[in-house]
């Protein structure tokens, strides 16, 4: 992505600030007012396949009949996918992007969600738990060996968050020697080893642990894609991201292997929601409240190998 990211640091002080300011004022009388028209929301404006579309995936027509779409994923990403523990519901741009395939399928939101950690997300395509995996999944020639990938939806890159007051590191290669935290089996892995070898790796299972890793001084660093540290950076204020994001990644949906008419449909419905501006909308309502500047322009579908 162009000029990615800078990331806007909201104070949880000046929220509440605003919150109490706000609830002090006078209440206006409003008995007698109509209560303003409902608006619709994205959901409410997004597509949904016609039966014809649908008729053409046998998955699809599938996932239609069982009147509800199976999703890996996770519920503890800030602004990608995560539980909103007042309301119960998942929130965030690769959740919010599973309700609107559920919708397109089935003509509501209806999505399950099981939990897919990177060493488990090849596997659950392949037994057929789940129908697809949407969870910042980088698309590669060597993960296209055993799934298929629609997309690519989003472009990222990996990035290094140290704690506020580090002054040591400015630059991957200042990793070196130092000790680092990663998330096992994704490509932060791989990449931090390219640009800084001698790196103290430690790897954890979570996004949660990492960070758990970094805030009790047991690591200087972590690395990890630029929006998932994004939303570890809003939800700290202790944590920082330094510089820009060293590589480029392609992030695309999984799914099952061998399955040309359901990519097609998948690829189909990306392809409408960012003609109809949704996926814009997408970014700016997630993403685009810590990331400055306008929404990116999305990727070119099949424009990376392996989608």
């Amino acid at each position: 992505m162009a000029g990615i990211f800078e990331v806007r640091r909201r104070r949880l002080g000046a929220v509440l600030a605003a919150m109490v300011a706000v609830t002090a004022c006078d209440r206006p009388d409003t008995a007698g007012q109509k209560a303003p028209p409902h608006q619709p929301t994205l959901l409410d404006r997004a597509p949904v396949a016609t039966g014809a579309e649908v008729a053409a995936s046998p998955t699809a027509t599938t996932i239609r009949g069982r009147g509800q779409l199976i999703v890996g994923g996770q519920l503890d990403l800030p602004l990608l996918s995560e539980r909103n523990s007042i309301t119960g519901e998942t929130e965030g741009f690769d959740a919010t992007l599973g309700k609107l395939l559920a919708k397109y399928l089935l003509g509501e939101s209806t999505v399950k969600i099981v939990t897919a950690t990177p060493e488990t997300k090849e596997t659950l395509l392949q037994v057929g738990t789940v129908d697809a995996v949407i969870r910042i999944y980088t698309i590669t020639p060597e993960r296209a060996q055993k799934v298929a990938f629609a997309g690519p939806y989003l472009r990222s890159g990996q990035a290094i968050a140290t704690l506020d007051q580090e002054r040591s590191i400015a630059r991957p290669a200042d990793l070196n020697h130092r000790p680092v935290v990663a998330v096992a089996g994704t490509t932060s892995v791989d990449a931090l080893r390219q640009v800084a070898p001698k790196a103290k790796l430690e790897t954890f299972g979570t996004t949660n642990e990492c960070v758990q890793a970094l805030e009790s001084g047991r690591a200087v660093a972590y690395v990890h894609d630029l929006t998932a540290l994004a939303g570890a950076a809003r939800l700290n204020d202790r944590i920082k991201i330094i510089g820009e994001p060293f590589t480029s990644e392609p992030y695309g949906i999984g799914l099952p292997r061998g399955d040309a008419a359901f990519k097609e449909f998948v690829n189909a419905w990306l392809d409408k929601l960012v003609r109809s501006g949704l996926w814009a909308e997408l970014w700016q309502s997630t993403l685009g409240t810590v990331v400055t500047g306008p929404p990116p322009e999305p990727p070119q579908l099949g424009s990376v190998p392996g989608s």
